[in-house]
């Protein structure tokens, strides 16, 4: 799916419009509480997804549901106000998958 200049799938110009977020989220946020954290934010969101961490350090986030859902739990990821420390966050936008029934930690 092409992305615009926003960073937001080409098509979803409606607030209710259902996306997939993934975010990559680099830092000190393993081993700190960072995914129970992240699934207890996208949880308040209604959102459905997985918090993943990876071998390289960094914790893989998807998260489906309404744009703006994402959109504040991708704010979250940025604000500062997470368990450890979060150097980067790397988005990308896409139609949701509809795999996920519930937010899970992995």
């Amino acid at each position: 799916m092409n992305e615009n200049q926003g960073g937001r799938p080409q098509g979803t110009e409606y607030p209710d419009a259902d996306v997939r977020l993934t975010a990559w989220v680099r830092g000190h946020v393993q081993g700190v509480g960072f995914r129970w954290w992240v699934r207890a934010r996208a949880l308040e969101e209604g959102l459905v997804g997985a918090a993943t961490n990876l071998r390289d350090g960094r914790v893989e986030v998807v998260a489906e549901g309404h744009r703006h859902a994402c959109e504040r739990l991708l704010g979250h990821l940025r604000d500062g106000r997470t368990p450890g420390r979060v150097d980067s966050v790397v988005e990308r936008w896409a139609r949701p998958g509809g795999t996920f029934t519930e937010f899970v930690e992995r």
